[in-house]
């Protein structure tokens, strides 16, 4: 987002107005909504060059990068527990920290409909650059663009996200080993059912609110307890929630998978629920949840970390690797019974992240 700082001397109206097709036109608006809102909520030095990108220090000797990127089209923007904005940054964050990175920096591209009121954008870029501050990153380059009234639901985010990868770390899909133990870091399926109950006006007795956070803190509370080479697979369970996110880590490593209900930690409220509408919590989508799979022998002493830190403290060990080479996961039913589970066949919620 190239600009320099504000040199117009009629504000914003960031209580009544609008975006119009010439805040993405190139122009004076266009600058004016950059340096008044976005570089205003995001300033930090990279960004305040108002180049067309962002210079950047290399990582530490013996670090590597990784790089992720993530689009967000969540319906409704606000929701309980957060809005797109804070999504948009906790996304990309989960996204480098699952890969066992520490997130840097985050580039962010934002479609922007005409006629979407000013205040709710302030709203959320004040969201997001919280979230950011939150997460220890900083948004240090982007892009604005506006479509025609009509043509793009108020406010698409994308966000790009850098991060340093510290020597020894490497967990990956394809490194799940027959005897690993399977951990979640807490509850299942909350925020997809919050996005649900938003968008049909459901009500229950307490309000589901989204799981959505930056994990990067709580990743590195567990690098920080089980050595480095027991931690063999991360994965934050979203789309297609815990059934999904197994069955990819199944199909990578060419492995089983064996779940056990009982312990499979799930909100009260949100079983209801799912109970009420017919879903199952494990196809339901999460944003602030981690799957870990490590070495057996390290399996306590992952959970005691997670469980020390405020975003596992629900932590619990859910199962465990086998060896199975058609890759099946099958879950012990409370009633002692098994059951495969498979990954999600349809879109069952759009628009949830």
């Amino acid at each position: 987002m190239p600009t320099t700082k504000s040199a117009y001397t009629r504000p914003l109206d960031l209580r009544q107005g609008h975006v119009d097709l010439g805040h993405g036109a190139g122009g004076r608006s266009m600058n004016q909504l950059i340096a008044d809102l976005f570089v205003r909520a995001f300033d930090n030095p990279a960004l305040a060059r108002g180049d067309d990108g962002a210079v950047l220090p290399a990582p530490s000797i013996g670090e590597r990068l990784v790089m992720a990127t993530d689009g967000h089209v969540v319906s409704p923007l606000f929701f309980p527990g957060g809005d797109i904005g804070s999504l948009a940054v906790h996304g990309t964050v989960n996204d480098l920290a699952v890969m066992g990175a520490r997130p840097l920096w985050l580039a962010a591209g934002f479609i922007l409909e005409e006629g979407f009121p000013l205040a709710e954008l302030a709203r959320i870029v004040d969201s997001m650059a919280a979230a950011a501050r939150a997460a220890g990153v900083h948004i240090v380059t982007g892009d604005t663009k506006v479509v025609e009234k009509g043509k793009g639901d108020g406010v698409f985010i994308t966000t790009t996200g850098l991060g340093a990868l510290p020597a020894g770390r490497n967990p990956g899909g394809a490194h799940a080993q027959p005897g690993d133990a399977v951990l979640v870091s807490g509850t299942l399926g909350d925020h997809g059912m919050a996005i649900l109950a938003q968008r049909e006006s459901l009500t229950f007795e307490s309000q589901i609110v989204s799981d959505s956070a930056a994990m990067n803190g709580l990743v590195e509370a567990l690098y920080a307890a089980v050595p480095a080479e027991a931690i063999h697979v991360l994965r934050d369970p979203t789309r297609g929630g815990l059934a999904s996110t197994v069955n990819e880590i199944a199909s990578q490593s060419r492995v089983g998978v064996e779940l056990d209900e009982v312990q499979i930690p799930v909100a009260a409220q949100v079983r209801a629920a799912c109970e009420l509408l017919g879903l199952d919590p494990l196809n339901i989508a999460n944003e602030g949840k981690l799957v870990v799979v490590c070495a057996a022998d390290a399996a306590d002493a992952a959970l005691v970390a997670l469980r020390a830190h405020p975003l596992g403290a629900a932590a619990a060990r859910i199962g465990r690797i086998t060896d199975d080479p058609r890759c099946f996961v099958q879950l012990r039913t409370e009633l002692g019974g098994r059951r495969m589970v498979d990954w999600l066949s349809a879109e069952q919620l759009p628009r949830i992240c």
